[in-house]
């Protein structure tokens, strides 16, 4: 892995660096997938399952889009039995730590007759989109349709690629089940998204579309906004570490790796303020490189973003962690616990050597869907929250209003707004 030294300059063109990641970054994508979200808002289903056939080689129809029952049995006979015993234990914990987010509406009161509140509602019907191929992404299943279950959604459809035979990944589905998906589809890509957001014969209009895709699926999700909601737009993996001389140099470059071989585009850096640490940690990691099964996707991420940061003291290396806002941190240091006090920017925040990344991934319960090129400046995980949505509420009996009409109408006219001043002055007219 290179090494760089910190400098003001050096971490600008770090930050720069990082950015060419992001989705905004492929316009030339932009078109293609302007053209499938006209042609599914246009023609509906048929457009829908003419590009299935396209990319996906296989043939849907309005009998077949739906999962059935009997295909989720059949995923469930596929699947390893203590899988299925893994993914429930998993599912528990997430459900636990999602249901503590939940909001209640709430309302207070004065004797002259004003009520104020705020009433919380779940959203009617959310889409989940579920990246298929060759990969299946179990726990993504969990930590996109738990939170919304929890949050009380009415109606959770997941949408998923088919493969060639007309399948769903059978692990996906026991996942899909297990977490409490409504309906199934079978359908990805930017034309799943379309057909999320404007409706189709087959696949209804939601509110709000959430979960990973490629870059055709992010470029969908960042068009149809305003049609629907969506999550974020996701861009590829990142993990940074902060360790000090008493970090274990092995876990580390574990840790490091178990993000780069997500994708050619991830990033893996180390910010250290041990220059010993950061030439053994280069060691294990290129030890670890060889043995590997994704040894070539891991080389091209670390070439084009894996750093190690050298940093002169812990101030100069946190605010390195807090320009980069990295979606995963993981803080390996005499007093992580402290440390994390002063981070302000990051997705999920990691503490102490037994406190891996991949924990986080399958496990521990918070949400692995994370923001990521730096938007953990100002976005959080995916939550409750994104799944529901809060109505202010307001009473005035005719005494609390008539002590403070005045004040109102003034201020609506010195803004020129005199229908707002009518608006007040007719209920108290002789």
């Amino acid at each position: 892995m290179r090494t760089v030294t910190l400098t003001k300059e050096s971490t600008k063109d770090l930050l720069n660096n990082l950015l060419k990641r992001s989705p905004g970054s492929y316009g030339q994508y932009e078109s293609v997938v302007a053209d499938i979200l006209a042609a599914v808002r246009e023609r509906g289903d048929e457009a829908l399952f003419s590009y299935t056939k396209q990319f996906d080689k296989t043939e849907i129809n309005k009998d077949n889009i739906r999962v059935t029952e009997e295909e989720i049995r059949e995923a469930y006979a596929q699947v390893d039995p203590a899988l299925v015993e893994v993914i429930r234990k998993a599912l528990k914990n997430i459900e636990s730590f999602h249901e503590k987010q939940r909001q209640n509406s709430w309302f207070t009161s004065s004797p002259k007759g004003t009520l104020l509140g705020q009433k919380i509602t779940p959203l009617e019907k959310v889409g989940v989109y579920v990246p298929g191929g060759k990969a299946a992404y179990p726990s993504s299943v969990l930590m996109n349709i738990v939170p919304a279950r929890v949050a009380g959604v009415e109606q959770i459809y997941m949408t998923t690629p088919p493969g060639k035979d007309g399948k769903v990944n059978p692990t996906t589905l026991v996942a899909a089940r297990e977490a409490g998906a409504h309906v199934i589809f079978k359908a990805g890509g930017a034309q799943a998204i379309a057909a999320l957001a404007y409706g189709t014969e087959s696949i209804p209009k939601v509110d709000k579309i959430v979960g990973p895709g490629n870059i055709f699926v992010a470029l969908a999700k960042k068009a149809v906004y305003g049609h629907v909601s969506i999550d974020s737009i996701a861009g590829p993996s990142e993990i940074m570490v902060l360790a000090d001389e008493t970090a274990n140099p092995r876990y580390v470059a574990a840790d490091l790796l178990s993000q780069a071989e997500h994708d050619e585009l991830a990033s893996a850096i180390l910010v250290t303020t041990s220059a010993e640490l950061a030439k053994r940690v280069s060691e294990e990691a290129d030890a670890f490189v060889q043995v590997l099964s994704r040894k070539e996707i891991i080389e091209k991420s670390l070439e084009n973003f894996g750093y190690i940061l050298l940093a002169s003291d812990m101030n100069e290396a946190i605010d390195a962690v807090n320009a980069i806002a990295s979606e995963h941190l993981e803080i390996v240091t005499a007093n992580p616990f402290e440390v994390m006090t002063k981070v302000k920017n990051a997705g999920a925040i990691f503490i102490g050597e037994y406190s891996s990344e991949p924990l986080g991934d399958y496990f521990a319960g918070p949400n692995h869907i994370l923001p990521t090129n730096g938007t953990a400046k100002f976005f959080s995980p995916l939550s409750v929250d994104d799944f529901v949505k809060k109505s202010s509420i307001v009473y005035y009996s005719r005494e609390a209003l008539g002590d403070i009409q005045e004040d109102i109408r003034k201020f609506a006219c010195a803004e020129g707004l005199t229908a707002h001043a009518n608006s007040i002055g007719v209920r108290f007219e002789s």
